[in-house]
């Protein structure tokens, strides 16, 4: 069906609907031939349109392409108009970057000798952000929708986006995360909903946002204990709600983690400080900033200044600045996926996850909507994405929470990506270190964290900036390099004269001092006391794959929780004598239907084959309460928290319980390994446990293996002397213990602080579970947060607790911070936290223990 209408702007549109095209070239063939028959084109400018596309793709995205015919060719048009060819069930126009189809279904082809079109492109694109709008129109059967949509005249008071709203459905919740919202746990939820077709929003405040743009979720500044509601529209809305609050569940449990364990590093290195306090060497110029990496460096200044990118705005038509845009970002991409795939392989997890939520950016839509609505107003691609980026790093900037408003740095890394491949000058940073002295110390404004990442930290010591913070990426990857850094030292440290002349410097990064043109005298302590520290570094480095065995002969099996096979070998690399906690939901979490016997057989063998016989202890499904897998269909409970979770669920679940069971008991015939139940209660869970273990081991003909259960609610540690009864050990989870043993959620707002494990109360449940587990000689091991807390292990270890199981990032500071105690001194220390009557009274006891990885003061003098 097909018709022509003079839209009100006098711009005539020939609109055929229900088109069924084969083939991008067949629907360009047909839009060629519309704008031919109205008159708007001579023969032809067929051929110009297929030209244009084998030059540059006119997809413009979200369902839209529009061809027009080559510059060269523009005496084909004989008035300016358009031809709209509508395909309900959509054509492959072209691949993205990922290799995904990319889907047309609306086809606006264009006749325009001048830039009569426009106005017409401006309401395309205004249209683009009207999402139901524009799928309507996909299969609506009135031409004059179309015309309207695209020609009418936009209302005056909406010219832009209506502000979106929240959807009916929802759920309001807390943000625990330390440090905010920032890139890279926005990345991982956007990550989270990307297999469901509803949409989902984020409030916060008066600000909302699409779950499914890093960019728009940053755009909330939601900062911890940040009150958001979760809304979702379409089929499975409550799906994506339910798989969203999960992630956020999780990653709040990392992220406090991460920050609780860098506070203790930090503290340590502020300790370190405080010891080497009558040590000022004196210098020519002294500059104080924050302590953001520790470490002490002697080095040659070098002035890092940042090539500032001059950018004219080179028009040279939609579809070309839409060809160069589509091949910068796919070089950003491939860039951004090498340097994920290197840090992966390298076990850098936090790395890698950081360039994740950098490639989610360059993913975001309304960043694009943004570049492309610039592109289609007159302006270059290159002039475009500069202008959009600014704009969003300082609405970025703009925000409240500090934390938050320093992570604009991450914005302006990524796209200063693009912009750099838009110049032509895309493969320039990447050689970072040519020209640099080998001893190097780094002076700028600030580092984006892709520069850091990729330091030659055989060149590079160290480095300071102007500008940043703590907790930004950038001083994050310096840690993780084990680089120093001193941060926020002011703009007098980017004076040029500092750094010229191969001007020598300290860099102290445990107490946040730069020291420039130190005398003769200075440079010899310092360089003393950079000896004796790389000393006892080494020797940490060199025994940590010796037990942690303690001044009189008390040997503390160190396992580490790790979930898959490449995680356990990079552990046992870290010095980790076996795997204390395999935890198995993450089979459930990452993928949307149930893993099969085979599969999570084949996951559990190659834990089993990597260890080689080591200790291996496996969690079953802890499924339920804070943990929703939207594919396992439970039912809502107004407590999750203590409703159906853990073992309680497989006792009710079969179909759970005994793939699970079988694909273990297959996995013990190839080496040693221990089945633990979360969340047990009661001594009847227990025994029916036991006999469904029994029946699928007699009939698989398997092994025994050890049963153990964790010790996570007070009925369980105060009946711990029952319990031992009837289970090989016990492995104690401190952050559940905590939460009901305070009765306090760890996600509230105002008492999440609250919700310490190293509350006396606390501690006097987990000496009683090592009481009741004595007299029949059970083993007790720790897989909780506080097992890698140099204070907690210690305790730990004073209370009777046999094994230790924590990250791989802290095994060798706990490893070392108890080879340098004794048993009795520990036993002592653990009576008198038992006596306390606060956290802070147990906290305080921890100056009476000798430091793990930082030298005392004799060490280091």
């Amino acid at each position: 069906m097909n018709t022509t209408t003079q839209s009100p702007e006098n711009t005539p549109v020939e609109v055929q609907l229900a088109a069924a095209p084969q083939n991008r070239d067949d629907a360009v063939r047909a839009a060629g031939s519309l704008l031919i028959q109205a008159g708007f084109a001579a023969d032809g400018f067929t051929d110009s349109l297929l030209k244009r596309e084998q030059t540059a793709t006119t997809f413009l995205g979200q369902g839209v392409a529009i061809p027009h015919g080559m510059i060269d060719d523009k005496h084909l048009v004989k008035r300016t108009g358009l031809a709209v060819l509508q395909v309900p069930n959509g054509v492959v126009w072209g691949k993205d970057a990922e290799g995904k189809p990319q889907i047309v279904n609306l086809v606006v082809g264009i006749a325009a000798a001048s830039d009569e079109h426009i106005k017409v492109l401006r309401r395309l694109t205004r249209l683009m952000r009207d999402d139901a709008r524009l799928k309507k129109l996909f299969t609506t059967t009135h031409a004059a929708e179309l015309v309207e949509a695209l020609t009418g005249e936009a209302p005056a008071s909406s010219p832009s986006a209506p502000a979106m709203t929240d959807f009916p459905v929802g759920k309001e919740i807390t943000l625990g995360y330390p440090n905010g919202l920032h890139a890279r746990p926005a990345g991982q939820w956007v990550e989270s909903i990307r297999r469901f077709k509803s949409q989902v929003r984020v409030r916060c405040g008066d600000i909302v946002a699409d779950a499914r743009s890093v960019a728009s979720l940053l755009s909330l500044g939601a900062g911890n204990n940040a009150r958001l509601r979760i809304s979702a529209q379409g089929d499975d809305a409550q799906d994506a709600i339910s798989a969203l609050l999960g992630t956020i569940k999780l990653l709040g449990d990392e992220e406090t983690r991460q920050a609780r364990l860098a506070a203790d590093k930090q503290a340590q290195a502020q300790g370190l400080g405080r010891e080497l306090g009558t040590w000022e060497p004196e210098a020519r110029n002294t500059f104080s900033g924050i302590a953001a990496a520790p470490g002490l460096v002697i080095g040659t200044l070098v002035l890092a200044e940042s090539q500032e990118l001059e950018v004219e705005d080179n028009a040279d038509g939609v579809a070309k600045a839409a060809a160069d845009l589509d091949h910068a970002l796919a070089n950003a991409q491939r860039q951004l996926a090498t340097l994920i795939s290197n840090a992966e392989r390298q076990g850098q997890a936090e790395q890698a996850n950081i360039f994740k939520a950098h490639l989610e950016l360059l993913r975001d839509p309304s960043w694009l909507g943004d570049v492309t609505r610039c592109i289609v107003d007159g302006h270059g691609a290159a002039w475009a994405w500069k202008n959009c980026l600014t704009n969003r790093i300082q609405a970025q900037r703009k925000l409240q929470d500090a934390t938050l408003a320093a992570r604009s740095a991450d914005l302006e890394d990524v796209g200063l990506r693009v912009l750099r491949h838009l110049l032509g000058k895309g493969n320039e940073g990447s050689n970072f270190a040519q020209g640099l002295p080998d001893d190097a110390i780094l002076l700028a404004d600030d580092l984006a964290p892709s520069v850091t990442a990729q330091i030659d930290t055989s060149r590079v010591k160290g480095f300071c900036t102007a500008k940043g913070g703590p907790t930004a990426h950038t001083a994050i990857l310096a840690r993780a390099l084990g680089m120093p850094a001193v941060v926020a030292a002011g703009p007098g440290v980017l004076v040029p004269a500092l750094s010229q002349g191969g001007t020598k410097a300290i860099l102290d990064g445990y107490r946040g001092k730069l020291y420039v043109a130190p005398t003769e005298a200075a440079l010899a302590e310092a360089q003393q006391r950079i000896a004796r520290l790389g000393q006892l570094q080494a020797e940490e480095t060199k025994t940590r794959m010796q037990p942690a065995t303690t001044t009189d002969g008390h040997r503390v099996e160190i396992g580490a929780n790790a979930n898959r096979a490449d995680q356990a070998r990079r552990a046992l690399e870290s010095g980790a004598e076996g795997v204390g906690l395999m935890r198995t939901e993450f089979l459930f979490l990452e993928r949307d239907h149930v893993p099969d016997e085979d599969e999570q057989y084949e996951v559990y063998r190659s834990m089993v084959n990597v260890l080689a016989g080591r200790p291996l202890i496996v969690r079953t499904l802890d499924i339920g309460g804070d943990k929703q897998v939207p594919h396992l269909a439970l039912p809502h409970e107004d407590n999750p928290f203590l409703g159906v979770r853990g073992a309680r669920l497989q006792l009710r679940r079969e179909e759970l319980l005994v793939p699970q069971m079988r694909a273990l008991y297959r996995a013990a015939k190839h080496g040693p390994l221990s089945i633990m139940f979360p969340m047990i209660s009661s001594i009847e869970e227990v025994q029916l446990l036991r006999e469904r273990m029994e029946a699928i081991r007699t009939e698989l003909d398997a092994p025994n293996v050890p049963l153990g259960i964790m010790i996570e609610v007070p009925s369980a540690a105060v009946m711990a002397d029952q319990f031992a009864k009837y289970v090989d050990f016990f492995s104690i989870g401190t952050n559940d213990l905590t939460q009901y043993a305070l009765a306090i959620d760890r996600q509230h707002p105002e008492l999440a602080s609250l919700a310490d494990a190293l509350h006396p109360a606390v501690l006097r449940l987990i000496a009683q579970t090592v009481a009741g587990a004595r007299p029949y000689k059970r083993h007790v091991g720790v897989c909780g947060g506080l097992a890698g807390d140099p204070l907690g292990a210690a305790l730990l270890v004073g209370l009777g607790v046999d094994e230790l199981s924590m990250s791989a990032s802290d095994l060798g500071t706990i490893k070392a911070l108890l080879r340098r105690q004794s048993l009795s001194d520990l036993q002592a220390l653990a009576r008198k936290a038992l006596e306390a009557e606060t956290v802070q009274e147990v906290r305080a006891l921890g100056a009476a223990l000798k430091s793990a990885s930082s030298p005392t003061a004799g060490d280091a003098a």
